[in-house]
């Protein structure tokens, strides 16, 4: 047995629900580990995130859901038509399922709060394209000391501060690190893109990258684990596809 591999022995496994993906990483994703999972529309990636907090359902552990892109209802809905029924675990709350508004100054500060609220085991942040693309600009006084603030652009038009993107992110990634849950993270993906996420930076920062990618003309789906820290894995594509209890690999 070589170095990599008996570092891994002692490297706790998350279960994603995903049994073919469970296999090749290794029995799961890395504990308290950030893994980001991208792809265009349609591509599954929602699904993937109902799979792994139903997961945790399963084996009596917390979840929260963070969603940026559809109402609450919409998503139980969406959900409980794939199997995952996630109406009991909401009742007893061990499930929690939050909408953040863009829209509103104080997301952060909503995002953070519902992210320290409990102590979760699993986290699912769907999507983080829309706060990675909202304006951020840094006061910087006099003895340097930054007081990063989130201005409305419109009321605030940029003079010499520049939005910074990568603080963002750094932002996000620093509250989900400062608990003790394991994370998805979900990103667009246009569609050709050789980037790994909409921002192309939030792969830079995520402990594992997983892309999900289809081919309308061959009917055909694939999942690709392009990154996972602590994990001897394939970079080839699997074939997937979608139906009744989620994700499944063929």
């Amino acid at each position: 047995m070589n170095i990599y591999s008996k570092q891994n022995q002692f490297i706790n496994r998350i279960n994603t629900g995903i049994t073919g993906l469970d296999k090749i990483i290794e029995g799961g994703l890395p504990e308290k580990s950030i893994t980001l999972v991208s792809g265009p529309p349609g591509s599954g990636k929602s699904i993937f995130s109902f799979q792994f907090l139903y997961e945790g359902i399963n084996k009596n552990e917390t979840g929260l859901f963070l969603t940026l892109d559809k109402k609450v209802d919409g998503l139980i809905i969406q959900s409980k038509k794939l199997g995952f029924d996630f109406k009991s675990a909401i009742e007893d709350k061990s499930v929690k399922f939050r909408f953040l508004n863009i829209n509103k100054k104080l997301i952060y500060e909503a995002m953070v709060n519902e992210i320290l609220s409990g102590n979760f085991d699993r986290i699912v942040l769907d999507s983080i394209t829309p706060l990675s693309e909202m304006p951020i600009y840094g006061n910087y006084s006099q003895n340097n000391e930054s007081n990063i603030s989130i201005i409305n652009s419109e009321e605030y038009p940029p003079n010499t501060n520049l939005p910074i993107r990568r603080l963002h992110l750094h932002y996000i990634i620093n509250a989900l690190e400062s608990t003790e849950s394991t994370s998805i993270v979900t990103s667009e993906l246009p569609m050709g893109s050789s980037l790994f996420s909409r921002d192309g930076i939030s792969e830079f920062l995520a402990d594992g990258v997983i892309i999900l990618s289809f081919d309308p003309t061959m009917n055909r789906r694939k999942m690709s684990v392009m990154k996972m820290r602590n994990t001897k894995h394939t970079l080839k594509p699997q074939d997937i596809e979608i139906k009744e209890g989620g994700i499944q690999f063929i």
